[in-house]
């Protein structure tokens, strides 16, 4: 049988290993930052209707560029955009992949502070764009001056931020993001895939988008919107950003069904993000309470809680796993993260966390 080293694999690609959380069926699934309350019955309605419709004209190609989708996302974010300011695409990692295939490229890099969300370095990889790992300050925080001092240093053709910072939750301030702006030459995107679990006084970069053409916001469906599985990501900028990404995407990349899933949950957007708040609950608890068991619980501004004093994270995460309970090992040493779910799911975790510690 060939395997993969038998194949005439680019260089650059030889060693790397695909991205993949794992994937178990278990009572409590708190690993991948999922929104794990279902859709309300009524949206849920009418998203069905919405993609039957649809369906009946999947014999044609779907509106290629997605305008009711776009004005609908406008619509929603506010702040002033219109359409010609929105992207999308399926998933905000295919939009940063756009963004990668329009800006980056050989001879180009992308800067990041790790840890961060590891999707950035392989989409790099994939788009032959160098990768550039700057540091962190202490505690997993980025003040202004660390930014700009790393981008001053390393002078990359893109910067890339994640706000909240994604696996450690840790928000990232405005003047952190105004700093990245003006040290940079060239395009600085903001992932912003956890907005809306953000503290309610701190602004989103959407602030920021007039006057600075080279600035990119992303955001996704997949954790407020409880719609990772309909794959929708999105991106709202200077409208010239938005034709340099029509230059690399794939023919009506976006499905008629997508489409249609997409402007039905925007229209519910009220209602969908109702849970937010009760999610917010959960996650401060999982704060409170993670210190209470001698653990400690790192600043966050997302949907999940980054926590360290974890003597060995592997053996941690097979015991919680083997009782049912599925979080990350995301490879921070000492660390494990968890999504911050139902009442229900958050409190299996803490009692079956609890237990283990007692036995230790």
């Amino acid at each position: 049988m060939t395997s993969l080293s038998d194949l005439p694999l680019r260089g650059d690609l030889v060693g790397k290993r695909p991205y993949g959380a794992p994937q178990k069926v278990v009572p409590v699934a708190l690993n991948v930052n999922e929104n794990t309350h279902p859709i309300p019955e009524d949206v849920a309605s009418d998203i069905l209707a919405a993609v039957a419709k649809a369906i009946r004209g999947v014999n044609r190609y779907p509106d290629r560029e997605f305008v009711e989708l776009r004005e609908s996302l406008a619509g929603y974010l506010g702040h002033g955009l219109t359409p010609a300011n929105i992207w999308a695409a399926n998933g905000s990692n295919e939009v940063i992949q756009q963004i990668l295939q329009a800006f980056g490229g050989p001879g180009r890099s992308l800067l990041g502070f790790a840890p961060t969300y590891s999707m950035y370095s392989i989409l790099a990889s994939g788009t032959g764009t160098a990768w550039i790992p700057a540091a962190r300050d202490e505690d997993f925080e980025l003040s202004p001056e660390t930014v700009a001092s790393a981008i001053r240093r390393a002078d990359p053709d893109l910067v890339v931020l994640c706000s909240p910072n994604n696996p450690t939750g840790t928000p990232l301030s405005i003047e952190a993001i105004v700093a990245a702006y003006d040290a940079s030459r060239g395009m600085v995107v903001v992932d912003e895939a956890y907005a809306e679990f953000m503290p309610s006084d701190q602004p989103s970069a959407l602030t920021l988008l007039p006057g600075r053409e080279r600035l990119m916001v992303s955001r996704t469906m997949s954790k407020a919107f409880a719609f990772a599985g309909a794959r929708v990501g999105y991106l709202a900028a200077d409208p010239a950003v938005t034709d340099a990404l029509r230059l690399v995407r794939l023919p009506y990349h976006l499905s008629a069904l997508t489409q249609a899933a997409a402007v039905a949950a925007l229209a519910h957007s009220g209602e969908m993000l109702a849970m937010v708040d009760e999610i917010k609950g959960q996650r401060d608890r999982l704060v409170r309470e993670l210190p209470a068991l001698g653990y400690i619980a790192h600043r966050t501004g997302s949907n999940f809680v980054l926590f360290g004093g974890v003597d060995d994270p592997h053996a941690t995460f097979e015991a919680l796993l083997e009782q049912g309970v599925l979080i990350r090992d995301v490879g921070i040493p000492g660390h494990l993260r968890v999504t911050a779910g139902t009442e229900a799911e958050t409190t299996a975790f803490l009692e079956a966390l609890a237990a283990l510690k007692s036995q230790s």
